[in-house]
C-alpha cells in the first residue's frame, strides 16, 4: 500500500513538473540594434537601397519600383513579439524610405493572411489592432517591420504622419494607400502597394 502512494506521488510530481515545463512563458527576444547585418540574421525586412518613387501624374505603384527586399521566415514570425506591445512612434534607428515602409506594412497584412486564411478587416484603427496582437494567436505582425509607426489615435501612419488607407479589394487582396508627401489621399504623389 505504502509503495502505491510512494509510486503515485512521484508520478503526480513527474506530471506537475512537465506541466510547468511546457507551459512555462518564453522571454521576449532580445532588443537588436538595427543595422543591415542584424537585420538579416533576425530576419527583419530591409531594403539595402532603395530610390524614392517618383509620381508620373497618378498615384505611384509602389510594388513596380522598388527591388525585392528580405522575406521573414516561419522562424521570425515565431519571434514576433506578444499582443499588447506597441512599435515605438520614433521609428527605427535606420531610417527607411517611405515606400520600403509601405512594403514593409503590406508585408505584414500578407503574412496576417497567410495565418489566418485572410486579410485583417475594418478601419485602419482596427486593422492595427489586429496587426499588433489582437488576433486569434496573438502575434504581433509589426514589430519586425522596420518603420511601422503608430500615432495616439492606434492607427498607423506613413513618413508623414498620415493615417494609411486600407481599401479591402477581396479576402486575399488590400490596397494599402499613403497619402504621400502633401498629406491629401488620391494626388499623383500617394503612394500604393496591393
Amino acid at each position: 500500500m505504502k509503495a502505491r502512494v510512494g509510486v503515485a506521488a512521484i508520478l503526480l510530481v513527474i506530471a506537475v513538473a512537465l506541466y510547468f515545463f511546457f507551459n512555462a512563458p518564453t522571454p521576449p527576444p532580445p532588443a537588436v540594434a538595427h543595422s543591415p547585418r542584424n537585420a538579416l540574421s533576425s530576419g527583419a525586412v530591409i531594403s539595402p537601397s532603395s530610390a524614392p518613387v517618383k509620381s508620373t501624374g497618378s498615384a505611384s505603384n509602389v510594388s513596380e519600383s522598388i527591388p525585392p527586399q528580405v522575406e521573414m521566415g516561419p522562424a521570425s514570425l515565431a519571434l514576433a513579439a506578444k499582443a499588447g506591445q506597441r512599435v515605438p512612434d520614433s521609428g527605427p534607428a535606420v531610417e527607411l524610405a517611405p515606400d520600403v515602409v509601405l512594403r514593409n506594412i503590406r508585408r505584414a497584412v500578407h503574412q496576417y493572411g497567410e495565418m489566418f486564411d485572410g486579410n485583417p478587416v475594418g478601419t485602419n484603427p482596427e486593422i492595427t489592432r489586429q496587426l499588433s496582437g489582437d488576433n486569434p494567436r496573438h502575434l504581433n505582425f509589426l514589430n519586425p517591420q522596420p518603420g511601422a509607426r503608430i500615432d495616439a489615435s492606434g492607427e498607423l501612419v506613413d513618413a508623414w504622419g498620415t493615417p494609411y488607407f486600407f481599401h479591402q479589394i477581396s479576402g486575399s487582396e488590400m490596397e494599402i494607400h499613403s497619402a504621400g508627401p502633401d498629406k491629401i489621399m488620391w494626388t499623383s504623389d500617394d503612394l500604393v502597394v496591393k
